[in-house]
């Protein structure tokens, strides 16, 4: 996924305009795998490769977000769009965790 996205980047001659940083988990692996588009907060979910070069082209290089596949954006809070997977609390996690420790 990151070398599609990277590659897609140096493709355009963007590098010196668009920065990526690889990340592990963003607590969201329901929505996995996920895209961050910062400054703005917008987070893409179900990232294939494909989805990550026309990201590239499309939301970073021409300013268009590509709405279909938007699961989060930020405005000093977090506005889910209803298109990501159902989360869970840190109580059910922690429960969820210990169960399976068991």
């Amino acid at each position: 996924m990151t070398l599609a996205i990277r590659d897609e980047i140096a493709a355009w001659g963007a590098d010196d305009s668009i920065h990526t940083t690889r990340t592990r988990c963003n607590g969201r692996c329901e929505d996995a795998c996920v895209v961050t588009v910062y400054p703005q907060g917008i987070w893409y979910k179900s990232i294939t490769p494909d989805l990550g070069r026309r990201i590239v082209r499309e939301h970073l290089l021409q300013g268009h977000v590509l709405e279909e596949h938007l699961v989060y954006t930020y405005d000093k809070v977090f506005v889910a769009t209803g298109l990501g997977a159902a989360g869970t609390t840190r109580e059910e996690a922690a429960r969820k965790k210990q169960d399976n420790a068991v």
